[in-house]
C-alpha cells in the first residue's frame, strides 16, 4: 500500500497506477468491475489450473481495490477498523439495520 500511496502523491509518468489514478473513480471502478468478473470466471474453473488462475485474478482485483482506496485517501487501517467494527455482527443483522436506517431517512422531512 505504501507504493500505491506514494504513486498517488507523486504521479510518476509511465506508471499504470498513475494512469488509473488520473482516470479517477470511473476508470478505477471499470477495472474493478472487469477484474471481479474475471475472478468469478476463474473460480468456476476446475483443478490446479483453476486454483492458480483464481489466485492470479484475486491479486488483480485486490490491486485495483487498493488503487481505489489510495485515490480516495483511505488507508488499510481504516478498512481494518471497519471490519473490526463489524466483527461479531451477523451480516444479515447489519444489512437489516442499514435498510432500517435508510427507510427512516426517507420518511423524515
Amino acid at each position: 500500500m505504501a507504493t500505491l500511496t506514494r504513486r498517488a502523491a507523486e504521479r510518476p509518468s509511465g506508471s499504470y497506477t498513475t494512469k488509473l489514478l488520473d482516470g479517477g473513480a470511473a476508470a478505477i471502478g471499470a477495472k474493478i468491475r472487469e477484474e471481479a468478473e474475471e475472478l468469478i470466471e476463474a473460480a468456476a474453473e476446475s483443478g490446479q489450473d483453476g486454483r492458480n488462475h483464481t489466485v492470479y485474478e484475486a491479486g488483480d482485483l485486490i490491486y485495483h481495490t487498493l488503487v481505489m482506496l489510495a485515490w480516495r485517501g483511505i488507508s488499510l487501517d481504516e478498512v481494518a477498523a471497519e471490519l473490526a467494527r463489524r466483527e461479531g455482527t451477523s451480516g444479515l443483522a447489519e444489512k437489516a439495520a442499514r435498510n432500517s436506517d435508510q427507510d427512516q431517512s426517507r420518511t423524515q422531512p
